[in-house]
């Protein structure tokens, strides 16, 4: 950041006094501009023993199938954020259950949130963000056109955890992918 967005001088890169971090600080009026990590909130929507998925209209990764997530807005709850983004682009509405699982990608500065959730009622279609949305068995999962490894291991830990009867909370680290 190059101008305070509060007064309109310059910033400069400093570690301000009690913090142990470099910080964009107005040389001006002194207000420290934090950049802190994007929480991204979604769904596990179940309708029966089925998992609806939702193949993406968008960037990154435009064409494949995703669990309904994306990123909280300001005034929302996790939860409530989980909710929205299943309504945009699934059309669908849910339940929750329970926090499922934390997934932490700090290489990218994320941090997904992962709700199991009921689908009230199997009535879903493709919002703005989705080219199509389907209920999938576990076996009719597309794994190799899944979007992202946390949809994926969503998935695993689900499907895991149904087998067993139990569902856990699940807290997880995803390491930066290794270059080909």
């Amino acid at each position: 950041m190059q101008y305070c967005p509060q007064c309109g001088n310059k910033t400069e890169s400093k570690i301000p006094k009690g913090d142990n971090r470099h910080r964009d600080v107005c040389d001006a009026c002194d207000l420290i501009h934090y950049k802190n990590p994007r929480i991204i909130a979604g769904c596990i929507p179940v309708w029966e023993d089925k998992i609806l998925l939702c193949k993406r209209a968008i960037e990154p990764r435009k064409g494949f199938w995703t669990l309904p997530a994306g990123f909280m807005e300001l005034g929302e709850t996790t939860e409530q954020a989980a909710i929205r983004e299943t309504l945009e682009e699934a059309e669908a509405v849910v339940q929750t259950h329970e926090l499922y699982a934390v997934f932490n990608l700090p290489h990218i500065n994320q941090v997904y949130m992962m709700y199991r959730s009921a689908l009230l009622k199997p009535e879903f279609s493709s919002g703005i963000e989705s080219l199509d949305v389907q209920l999938f068995s576990e076996q009719e999962i597309p794994w190799g056109d899944l979007a992202f490894k946390t949809m994926r291991m969503s998935l695993e830990y689900y499907f895991e955890d149904r087998k067993a009867g139990s569902f856990k909370f699940r807290s997880t680290d995803v390491e930066r992918p290794k270059c080909r």
